[in-house]
Protein backbone atom coordinates (compact mmCIF):
# COMPACT_ATOMS: atom_id res chain seq x y z
CA UNK A 1 0.00 0.00 0.00
CA UNK A 2 2.27 2.37 0.81
CA UNK A 3 4.38 1.63 -2.18
CA UNK A 4 1.31 2.34 -4.01
CA UNK A 5 0.79 5.73 -2.43
CA UNK A 6 5.15 6.40 -2.84
CA UNK A 7 4.18 5.85 -7.14
CA UNK A 8 1.12 8.28 -6.96
CA UNK A 9 2.79 10.58 -5.48
CA UNK A 10 6.09 10.12 -7.51
CA UNK A 11 3.83 10.47 -10.72
CA UNK A 12 2.06 13.37 -9.47
CA UNK A 13 5.49 15.20 -8.78
CA UNK A 14 6.44 14.63 -12.36
CA UNK A 15 3.60 15.35 -13.84
CA UNK A 16 4.18 18.69 -12.24
CA UNK A 17 7.41 18.97 -13.43
CA UNK A 18 6.34 18.77 -16.61
CA UNK A 19 3.67 21.28 -16.45
CA UNK A 20 6.01 23.93 -15.27
CA UNK A 21 8.33 23.17 -17.71
CA UNK A 22 5.45 22.97 -20.84
CA UNK A 23 3.20 25.82 -19.28
CA UNK A 24 2.86 29.32 -17.77
CA UNK A 25 1.52 28.93 -14.29
CA UNK A 26 2.16 32.20 -12.91
CA UNK A 27 -0.67 33.97 -14.62
CA UNK A 28 -2.16 35.74 -11.44
CA UNK A 29 -6.25 36.32 -10.92
CA UNK A 30 -5.78 39.69 -9.29
CA UNK A 31 -4.34 40.39 -12.82
CA UNK A 32 -7.35 39.86 -14.16
CA UNK A 33 -9.62 41.49 -11.58
CA UNK A 34 -7.74 44.59 -11.83
CA UNK A 35 -7.52 44.78 -15.43
CA UNK A 36 -11.44 44.03 -15.41
CA UNK A 37 -11.79 47.24 -12.62
CA UNK A 38 -9.17 49.36 -15.43
CA UNK A 39 -11.71 48.41 -18.32
CA UNK A 40 -15.02 49.11 -16.20
CA UNK A 41 -13.51 52.38 -15.32
CA UNK A 42 -12.52 53.19 -18.78
CA UNK A 43 -15.24 52.46 -20.40
CA UNK A 44 -17.34 54.70 -18.25
CA UNK A 45 -15.00 57.67 -18.16
CA UNK A 46 -15.40 56.91 -21.76
CA UNK A 47 -18.84 57.40 -21.78
CA UNK A 48 -19.68 59.62 -18.86
CA UNK A 49 -16.74 62.45 -19.45
CA UNK A 50 -16.08 61.63 -23.52
CA UNK A 51 -19.80 60.91 -24.34
CA UNK A 52 -18.46 58.55 -26.84
CA UNK A 53 -20.45 55.71 -27.44
CA UNK A 54 -20.16 54.98 -31.30
CA UNK A 55 -24.09 53.55 -32.14
CA UNK A 56 -23.09 54.10 -36.46
CA UNK A 57 -20.82 51.45 -38.21
CA UNK A 58 -19.54 54.51 -40.50
CA UNK A 59 -19.89 57.74 -40.16
CA UNK A 60 -20.27 60.71 -42.62
CA UNK A 61 -18.01 63.07 -43.43
CA UNK A 62 -19.85 66.42 -41.90
CA UNK A 63 -19.61 64.57 -37.99
CA UNK A 64 -16.18 62.84 -38.41
CA UNK A 65 -14.22 65.27 -37.37
CA UNK A 66 -15.95 66.09 -34.09
CA UNK A 67 -15.83 62.05 -33.96
CA UNK A 68 -12.34 62.38 -34.57
CA UNK A 69 -11.36 64.81 -31.50
CA UNK A 70 -13.47 62.16 -28.95
CA UNK A 71 -11.22 59.35 -30.66
CA UNK A 72 -8.44 60.73 -29.39
CA UNK A 73 -9.09 61.23 -26.25
CA UNK A 74 -10.54 57.75 -26.21
CA UNK A 75 -7.17 56.56 -27.74
CA UNK A 76 -5.30 58.03 -24.88
CA UNK A 77 -7.29 56.82 -22.29
CA UNK A 78 -7.20 52.98 -24.34
CA UNK A 79 -3.58 53.46 -24.05
CA UNK A 80 -3.34 54.37 -20.36
CA UNK A 81 -5.81 51.61 -19.57
CA UNK A 82 -3.04 49.07 -21.64
CA UNK A 83 -0.31 50.14 -19.73
CA UNK A 84 -1.81 49.60 -15.94
CA UNK A 85 -3.57 46.16 -17.18
CA UNK A 86 -0.02 45.13 -18.40
CA UNK A 87 2.03 46.53 -15.47
CA UNK A 88 -0.07 45.35 -13.17
CA UNK A 89 -0.26 41.94 -14.96
CA UNK A 90 3.39 42.13 -14.51
CA UNK A 91 3.74 42.76 -11.19
CA UNK A 92 0.68 40.24 -9.77
CA UNK A 93 2.82 37.28 -12.13
CA UNK A 94 6.22 37.76 -11.27
CA UNK A 95 5.31 38.25 -7.45
CA UNK A 96 3.44 34.32 -7.95
CA UNK A 97 6.36 33.49 -9.69
CA UNK A 98 8.95 34.40 -6.82
CA UNK A 99 6.92 32.48 -4.50
CA UNK A 100 7.21 29.13 -6.17
CA UNK A 101 10.01 30.06 -6.92
CA UNK A 102 10.36 30.04 -11.10
CA UNK A 103 11.33 32.72 -13.08
CA UNK A 104 8.51 34.63 -14.82
CA UNK A 105 10.27 35.17 -18.26
CA UNK A 106 11.33 31.68 -19.51
CA UNK A 107 11.24 30.19 -22.74
CA UNK A 108 7.30 29.20 -21.84
CA UNK A 109 6.13 32.53 -21.36
CA UNK A 110 8.37 33.56 -24.52
CA UNK A 111 5.99 30.95 -26.49
CA UNK A 112 3.33 32.55 -24.83
CA UNK A 113 3.71 35.93 -25.48
CA UNK A 114 4.94 35.15 -29.33
CA UNK A 115 1.73 33.20 -29.69
CA UNK A 116 -0.56 35.59 -28.37
CA UNK A 117 1.25 38.53 -30.61
CA UNK A 118 -0.18 37.39 -33.77
CA UNK A 119 -3.82 38.21 -33.35
CA UNK A 120 -3.65 40.45 -31.18
CA UNK A 121 -1.63 42.46 -33.24
CA UNK A 122 -3.45 41.46 -36.26
CA UNK A 123 -6.70 42.82 -34.89
CA UNK A 124 -4.68 46.06 -33.53
CA UNK A 125 -3.83 46.99 -37.15
CA UNK A 126 -7.23 46.04 -38.49
CA UNK A 127 -9.09 48.30 -35.81
CA UNK A 128 -6.64 51.47 -37.13
CA UNK A 129 -7.41 50.43 -40.71
CA UNK A 130 -11.21 50.95 -39.43
CA UNK A 131 -10.76 53.67 -38.04
CA UNK A 132 -8.76 55.40 -40.68
CA UNK A 133 -12.31 54.61 -42.73
CA UNK A 134 -14.59 56.09 -40.39
CA UNK A 135 -15.87 52.84 -39.32
CA UNK A 136 -15.91 53.45 -35.43
CA UNK A 137 -19.01 51.11 -34.87
CA UNK A 138 -16.49 47.96 -35.77
CA UNK A 139 -14.01 48.80 -33.63
CA UNK A 140 -15.42 46.81 -30.15
CA UNK A 141 -16.60 43.92 -32.18
CA UNK A 142 -13.05 43.44 -33.87
CA UNK A 143 -11.16 44.20 -30.23
CA UNK A 144 -12.95 41.55 -28.80
CA UNK A 145 -12.90 38.96 -31.18
CA UNK A 146 -9.47 39.17 -31.77
CA UNK A 147 -8.72 39.51 -27.88
CA UNK A 148 -11.14 36.30 -27.62
CA UNK A 149 -8.63 34.02 -29.94
CA UNK A 150 -5.84 35.20 -28.71
CA UNK A 151 -6.72 34.16 -25.50
CA UNK A 152 -8.31 30.66 -27.27
CA UNK A 153 -4.20 30.56 -28.70
CA UNK A 154 -2.58 30.97 -25.44
CA UNK A 155 -4.51 28.52 -23.86
CA UNK A 156 -2.18 25.95 -25.46
CA UNK A 157 0.45 27.54 -23.25
CA UNK A 158 -1.13 28.63 -19.79
CA UNK A 159 -4.46 27.47 -18.25
CA UNK A 160 -6.56 25.30 -19.98
CA UNK A 161 -9.07 27.54 -17.93
CA UNK A 162 -8.31 30.65 -20.17
CA UNK A 163 -9.62 28.88 -23.26
CA UNK A 164 -13.43 29.53 -22.10
CA UNK A 165 -12.63 33.60 -21.54
CA UNK A 166 -11.33 33.59 -24.95
CA UNK A 167 -14.77 32.42 -26.30
CA UNK A 168 -16.61 33.90 -24.08
CA UNK A 169 -14.91 37.07 -25.48
CA UNK A 170 -15.40 36.10 -29.28
CA UNK A 171 -18.73 35.57 -28.57
CA UNK A 172 -19.26 39.19 -26.78
CA UNK A 173 -17.76 40.35 -29.91
CA UNK A 174 -19.77 38.75 -32.54
CA UNK A 175 -22.97 39.79 -30.43
CA UNK A 176 -21.35 43.27 -30.99
CA UNK A 177 -21.52 42.99 -34.39
CA UNK A 178 -24.57 42.81 -34.95
CA UNK A 179 -26.17 45.18 -31.84
CA UNK A 180 -23.64 47.97 -33.02
CA UNK A 181 -25.41 50.54 -31.04
CA UNK A 182 -24.40 48.63 -27.70
CA UNK A 183 -20.69 48.26 -28.46
CA UNK A 184 -19.32 50.10 -25.49
CA UNK A 185 -21.62 47.75 -23.46
CA UNK A 186 -20.39 44.73 -25.17
CA UNK A 187 -16.86 46.05 -24.47
CA UNK A 188 -17.54 46.66 -20.72
CA UNK A 189 -18.66 43.47 -20.44
CA UNK A 190 -15.82 41.50 -22.07
CA UNK A 191 -12.92 43.20 -20.71
CA UNK A 192 -14.73 44.53 -17.58
CA UNK A 193 -17.32 42.23 -16.26
CA UNK A 194 -15.33 38.85 -17.95
CA UNK A 195 -12.15 39.55 -16.85
CA UNK A 196 -12.91 40.28 -13.08
CA UNK A 197 -15.27 36.65 -12.99
CA UNK A 198 -12.56 35.05 -14.46
CA UNK A 199 -9.91 36.51 -11.91
CA UNK A 200 -11.70 35.83 -8.93
CA UNK A 201 -12.04 31.81 -10.33
CA UNK A 202 -8.23 31.78 -10.88
CA UNK A 203 -7.57 33.37 -7.54
CA UNK A 204 -9.78 30.68 -5.79
CA UNK A 205 -8.51 27.76 -8.01
CA UNK A 206 -5.09 28.55 -8.44
CA UNK A 207 -3.40 31.49 -6.31
CA UNK A 208 -4.72 30.24 -3.07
Amino acid sequence: MKEQQDLIRDISEIRSMMERSTKFLSLSGWAGIMAGVYALAGAFTAYKVFDFNPDEIVYSSSSRGEVATVLVKVFLLAVAILVLAIGTAFYFSNRKAQKRNETMWNATSRRLLINMSVPLITGGLLALVMLSKGLVGLIAPITLIFYGLSLFVASRYTYEDIKILGLVQVALGLASSYFIGYGLIFWALGFGVAHIVYGIYIHVKYDR
